[in-house]
């Protein structure tokens, strides 16, 4: 699940998708190609935004459910979470203040 994290944040769109995500959970696909093109100035088609969403979507970053005829796009930070615990290392010591 980890290597399917990774390749989805490799592309900067797919990364410009999340934060866009981030900043409104909940986006169709027209909301999130209007504000790619409005936002980041990406000159991206419906169809590939809905490709790197697919990609998103496998990786588990991106959940979708459906009202009526519209589809909705939620960020799902889980993965990340994940990925993030794998490398940590609890401090015996417990939190520490650092110096400048």
């Amino acid at each position: 699940m980890a290597d399917d994290v990774f390749k989805a944040l490799a592309d900067p769109t797919r990364r410009a998708i999340l934060d866009e995500l981030t900043e409104k959970s909940g986006q169709t696909l027209f909301e999130i190609c209007s504000r790619l093109t409005m936002k980041h100035q990406l000159g991206i088609s419906r169809q590939g935004v809905s490709q790197h969403l697919a990609v998103l979507e496998a990786a588990g970053l991106v959940g979708t459910r459906r009202e009526g005829r519209y589809k909705f796009h939620d960020l799902n930070t889980t993965p990340l979470r994940q990925i993030a615990e794998r490398w940590l290392v609890p401090d015996p010591s417990g939190p520490q203040e650092s110096t400048p």
